[in-house]
């Protein structure tokens, strides 16, 4: 798990208010990262089932359940390096 990975679902998260459902160009708005950054973490934030598409067409996403378990700490980074 990469910073740049963690940023990203925090920004999905919005802690302290509703989720966000957003699309790569939106999360690099409102991170440092550029949009390639965010697309390629996105495709492996989706390998690791910790996002999931809100509409796949238009390329938006939203945290998966796996997501929130993760980020409220119910699962180990290194959890997921081992499943890959």
């Amino acid at each position: 798990m990469t910073p740049a990975d963690r940023s990203i679902l925090e920004r999905l998260q919005n802690e302290g208010n509703d989720e966000l459902v957003l699309t790569p160009a939106l999360i690099a708005e409102n991170t440092d990262y550029a949009r390639t950054t965010v697309r390629e973490h996105l495709g492996t934030l989706l390998e690791h089932e910790l996002v999931e598409y809100h509409d796949e067409e238009r390329a938006i996403y939203r945290l998966s359940e796996k997501g929130r378990a993760f980020l409220a700490g119910e699962i180990d980074a290194a959890e997921l390096e081992n499943s890959e």
